[in-house]
């Protein structure tokens, strides 16, 4: 992989050096730096690297990316000043006049808030998997302990696609899709778009989820606290204070509703918190042993715990924002503020 990164490299170096045009170095930021480009590329790639060769390919990956990004500048900014040179020779033109300006675009806050908490999982070690959103009601539901006649059905209110596919509820299947082809030990984060038949001020049809799973022998309910404090303060600030609630989820067991202090009014009371000084923030538990009797674990001998929350709820406090859907309504006046 080290030797296709130095060859991607010498392609760019001698492409760069042989542009004449500031098209030609826009679509070169694309090919090398786009969402599609080779640097992105080879950011997937490194998850499937073997551990020991992660640090120095890592390396060499930012060592690119920061090479491409610095000469790409540098070749901007000198076709840009032969440019203004050329106009100025025209007759007529006033080069001390101001330009257009052109608006910069800017990463959207629901992607800036997943790459944060992302980020955060991956230095704890957790690993990134992705699964379909189009599921069939076996791995969205039934595999997480929740068969047809469950009440806890009722808690998600579901798309049907047809009567045995769904579009997924919570990213919770993808932990399923994981264990079936993984043997422990496995620690993994899956975060991505869900589905559910609700809108209003703080529900959206369409909203993001992350979803955690650690398993391993002798895992306890202590490391999960360990964990997710650890993620609340890195958010939130070492500060927040953090308590859990006994709960229910049919996946879990035993559950908890995490709470945390009341961002706006700092555990004192107000209309946000209910006047109660507590703001629900995610829920976790440690993981069910029918749901690892579906894929083939030994309950006896494996332990291990799960989490969710939900990305637009860690913004909208983070944020201070009171409507969820101002995230989806594309208002440039909103989107300008991050």
């Amino acid at each position: 992989m080290i030797q296709t990164i130095e060859k991607h490299q010498q392609d760019f170096d001698a492409r760069i050096g042989a542009s004449t045009s500031l098209d030609e170095l826009k679509q070169m930021r694309i090919e090398f730096l786009g969402k599609k480009g080779c640097v992105s590329q080879f950011m997937k790639d490194l998850r499937s690297a073997p551990p020991e060769e992660k640090p120095a390919l890592g390396k060499h990956i930012n060592e690119l990316k920061e090479h491409i990004e610095r000469l790409l500048t540098e070749k901007t900014e000198e076709l840009e000043k032969k440019s203004a040179g050329a106009s100025g020779a025209v007759a007529g033109f006033d080069a001390s006049l101001p330009g257009k300006k052109e608006i910069a675009g800017s990463t959207h806050p629901i992607t800036e808030m997943l790459d944060e908490i992302t980020s955060i999982f991956f230095s704890l070690g957790f690993q990134v998997e992705e699964g379909p959103e189009i599921e069939t009601d076996y791995y969205n539901f039934e595999a997480l302990n929740i068969p047809k006649d469950h009440p806890a059905r009722d808690m998600q209110d579901t798309f049907y696609i047809e009567e045995e596919v769904v579009l997924r509820t919570h990213t919770s299947p993808v932990q399923i899709h994981v264990m079936e082809k993984q043997k422990p030990p496995l620690r993994i984060i899956a975060p991505g778009k869900v589905y559910r038949c609700d809108s209003d001020i703080s529900h959206t049809p369409m909203f993001h989820q992350i979803e955690g799973l650690m398993v391993d022998e002798n895992i306890s309910f202590s490391h999960l606290k360990g964990v997710i404090q650890i993620f609340l303060h890195q958010v939130f600030g070492e500060k927040t204070e953090v308590r859990f609630r006994p709960s229910f989820f049919p996946f879990t067991c035993p559950s908890a509703e995490v709470d945390i202090q009341c961002v706006i009014c700092s555990g004192k009371g107000c209309r946000v918190c209910s006047n109660s000084g507590w703001l629900e923030i995610l829920g976790a538990g440690m993981v069910d042993p029918a749901v690892f009797k579906s894929v083939d674990y030994d309950p006896e001998r494996w332990t291990g715990f799960a989490f969710g929350l939900g990305i637009e709820r860690i913004a909208m406090l983070k944020y201070g924002i009171n409507d969820i859907r101002l995230f989806f309504e594309n208002d440039l006046r909103f989107l300008k503020q991050f």
